[in-house]
């Protein structure tokens, strides 16, 4: 399959604007190369995208050439996870290495909401910053902005900059709610003082209306809302990501590249509509894998591949809405054959694609079962930059490195704390053994979660029957063993009452820790 280079499509005329907003662009002219025994890093943190979303992990309905090469000259996780199936905390979790429910953060924020982050914490970014690297975050950030709520007509601050990021461009929350616009660093780009952007109203998304909220629209602001165009989101980040790679070439860098894709609405550039065989949610992946290969072709034209650690992983697993399941009934599988999806404790809910790619490091073409997750990279950025951790420094993150670079003997993590957006239904994991603490996978109602999607979806459940619904006299909670049941097709939890007594005690040990929000 082939797709356009790297160019602004012609029917668009915002593009230039958008990249000459801070010289980026005239980036692209300089010379040089990088000289430094530090690694560049360029984690990629996608949307929504699950853990049968792509070729090396089994899927047929979409071509992903870009990612799969990843995975050929690198290393392909097969028991990742995010410690959370939701958006908002899987970042928490991501940029500081501390489960989200240590500040009892569940489920996403939007546009009322104040950085969730203390900037007294260490995050990835203020960590490698110690090592003198540059840092970015493009994309989506989903994190708050301000102290108490954001001020979408000033200084959106504190924000990513007060985290240890250099420059931030990007979206504030996610596609499907407002504001859409625009930011950059600290404020709204394109913002026009006369024409303020106000809570309330319809604004003049593009495409697709039905995706405005009214409790979270925001109307005003015409410019800067004519800036931001749904279908234009890949190109436009990835031309970012693009020039901040040539304009940092010379000095060690960390890109957070967070994308959009493939977060609904299903949005995907003109040039990618139609090329999959599951729907505009198969569109959105290949956009994706252009722009994984966009950024793969600079480091190559650049010559810094084998000097940077490539890691691309998701926030969460595949969500069952209306295009996850168009592209169910074509054949696709978004979280291959595991149960659950989006929101839940299932392992199709937090169980996501996790690729490690650094040449001479990390061997080429090889897998590994051990248990990750997101909140480990923390840790593992620090032990390859050679810095140790402050004391109360990612309290939950546990070095990878070995994991990454080798083969150990044993785990590397003994247990990991699974949470759902529902708190009756956090789970825990130890070894093969996985302890959800209620019925259900407390996600999403209907089809899209829970026991409604294990009939959709035709699967298997010892509680659930056919058609959908618990079973009359299911047990309580639930404890799953992955080693031989993957599929989480039984529940075992009253064959084996001595495992979930030892689970059920290590999550206890959770909830009473001091650092840790009350939880029920």
């Amino acid at each position: 399959m082939k797709f356009s280079p790297l160019r602004p499509p012609a029917a668009s005329l915002l593009l230039p604007l958008l990249l000459t907003a801070t010289g980026l662009a005239a980036a692209e002219m300089r010379a040089g190369t990088a000289t430094t025994d530090r690694p560049n890093i360029v984690l990629i943190y996608t949307d929504d995208l699950g853990y049968g979303d792509v070729g090396c992990y089994g899927a047929t309905k979409v071509k992903t050439p870009h990612i799969d090469r990843l995975a050929r000259e690198g290393r392909r996780f097969t028991d990742a996870h995010s410690a959370s199936a939701a958006c908002t905390p899987s970042r928490y979790a991501l940029l500081t290495g501390e489960y989200p429910f240590r500040i009892n953060n569940w489920g996403p924020i939007f546009g009322r909401i104040g950085l969730i982050i203390d900037p007294a914490k260490t995050t990835l970014a203020s960590s490698l910053k110690r090592k003198d690297y540059a840092t970015a975050v493009l994309g989506k950030w989903h994190l708050g902005f301000g102290t108490k709520t954001p001020d979408w007509n000033g200084e959106l601050k504190p924000g990513p900059l007060e985290l240890g990021f250099d420059y931030y461009f990007g979206i504030p929350t996610v596609n499907s709610h407002a504001p859409y616009v625009w930011v950059e660093n600290h404020r709204v780009l394109g913002l026009d003082p006369a024409d303020p952007l106000v809570f309330g109203g319809v604004p003049p998304t593009k495409l697709f209306p039905e995706k405005i909220i009214e409790a979270q629209a925001m109307s005003g602001a015409k410019a800067a809302h004519d800036l931001y165009q749904d279908e234009q989101l890949g190109t436009v980040l990835t031309r970012k990501a693009v020039a901040w790679i040539r304009e940092k070439r010379g000095t060690p860098f960390f890109l957070y590249f967070a994308t959009p894709q493939i977060h609904h609405p299903f949005t995907p550039h003109p040039r990618f509509q139609g090329t999959s065989e599951c729907g505009r949610y198969g569109d959105f992946i290949h956009e994706l894998d252009w722009m994984v290969g966009e950024i793969l072709a600079t480091l190559d034209e650049l010559k810094l591949t084998d000097n940077t650690l490539v890691i691309f992983t998701s926030d969460n697993g595949g969500m069952l809405n209306e295009g996850g399941q168009e592209a169910w009934r074509a054949g696709h599988r978004l979280n291959g054959e595991l149960l659950g999806y989006k929101f839940g404790a299932w392992e199709g809910g937090h169980r996501v694609p996790f690729i490690a790619r650094w040449p001479g490091k990390i061997p080429a073409d090889t897998t590994s079962d051990q248990l990750i997750a997101n909140l480990d990279l923390l840790a593992t950025f620090a032990a390859i930059t050679g810095q140790p951790l402050g004391a109360t420094a990612g309290p939950d993150s546990i070095n990878l490195l070995p994991a990454l670079t080798g083969r150990p003997a044993k785990p590397l993590r003994e247990h990991l704390v699974l949470q759902p957006i529902a708190q009756k239904n956090v789970a825990i994991r130890s070894g093969h053994w996985v302890y959800i603490s209620a019925q259900g996978d407390g996600g999403f109602g209907g089809v899209r979660g829970g026991p409604g999607s294990v009939a959709f979806s035709q699967r298997a459940n010892s509680d659930i029957t056919a058609d959908g619904k618990i079973k009359p006299g299911a047990p309580p909670d639930q404890l799953y063993n992955l080693a031989a049941d993957p599929m989480q097709s039984k529940n075992v939890v009253r064959e084996h009452p001595e495992v979930a007594a030892r689970l059920i005690a290590l999550l206890q040990q959770h909830r009473t820790d001091p650092r840790t929000a009350p939880m029920p």
